[in-house]
């Protein structure tokens, strides 16, 4: 094959790759929530730091965690709380960690953190292989089998979750947490809700979920900040917060209410659109470049 028609072969292949009917896009308005859809309040003025929901985290997890080989234990157990002196986000070894945050005039305030699961996610609009996609129940998912390792849902994500197995050269893949979608179909609780002993964590249907925060709050007005984190943040997400303290001072982003994939969604769609033309269009070439071939071989002969 010489070089015009590998160039006009591989053009033809990218344009239909990123047409529409394959790219990973979330258009502007098209994510709906589901009423039934569930998810997780979490209630920080109840949280203690006892990292009860790591320890169930990681058991419940432990098939698709990466093997002991790439694992790394642990320094420290998981009912030892000096691990909270440091501030830690999520990473290949673990979907979720729990954080201490020492507030100025009042006594230490303990937010977990793990993928939000966002009604309509950043990360699933940014993956152009759709390795990872939003489910009608509520949580985000991943497709390992689909992933290229690119790390666009990292950089997509605007509550820094995704994150990559750097240690793995032959298969490096994206790691999060699942909401133990599993579990949910089987009926169960996800591993972190049923494992926390000051019912901190409350699974059930996000609706419901809002009318729980919004009772609490109304029940104790001094205790609580009013606002529910997640319940209009960047479209809504599927994880819920309750704080007695304002939500920045748990690093959690000030975000607005439009979902991240919306304002490039029209962009991305026209671009959708022009890949289609260009495949017509480099389609064409190739076939018009391959009769020319064709004549000028057996005018040769």
């Amino acid at each position: 094959m010489n070089r015009r028609k590998f160039l006009s072969l591989a053009s033809v292949g990218i344009a239909a790759a990123i047409s529409p009917g394959n790219a990973g896009i979330s258009s502007a308005g098209a994510v709906k929530e589901n009423p039934d859809a569930v998810g997780v309040l979490h209630d920080s003025a109840l949280c203690i730091g006892c990292r009860s929901c790591e320890a169930a985290c990681q058991s419940v997890n432990s098939a698709i965690l990466p093997k002991p080989e790439n694992y790394k234990i642990p320094e420290k157990p998981f009912y030892d709380r000096g691990v909270l002196a440091t501030k830690r986000r999520t990473d290949f070894q673990r979907f979720t960690v729990v954080n201490r945050y020492a507030i100025e005039g009042r006594y230490p305030v303990h937010r977990k953190f793990q993928c939000n699961h966002c009604i309509d996610p950043a990360c699933a609009s940014a993956c152009f292989v759709k390795a990872l996609y939003k489910t009608p129940e509520g949580p985000v998912l991943y497709k390992p089998e689909l992933c290229v390792g690119c790390r666009y849902c990292m950089v997509a994500c605007p509550f820094y979750v995704p994150a990559y197995d750097y240690n793995n050269a032959w298969n490096p893949l994206v790691y999060k947490c699942t909401m133990c979608a599993p579990r949910i179909a089987a009926g169960e609780l996800p591993g972190c809700v049923s494992r926390c002993p000051e019912k901190a964590l409350i699974f059930g249907k996000r609706t419901e979920l809002l009318q729980i925060a919004r009772q609490r709050m109304a029940d104790d007005p001094g205790l609580y900040v009013e606002h529910i984190y997640g319940e209009h943040e960047v479209g809504g997400t599927s994880w819920l917060y309750l704080s007695p303290v304002p939500h920045r001072d748990l690093d959690q982003p000030e975000l607005g209410k439009t979902p991240v994939p919306e304002p490039t969604a029209g962009i991305l769609e026209t671009a959708g659109m022009a890949a289609g033309v260009l495949s017509v269009f480099f389609g064409v070439a190739y076939l018009v470049s391959g009769r020319r071939e064709k004549n000028s071989g057996e005018e040769g002969q």
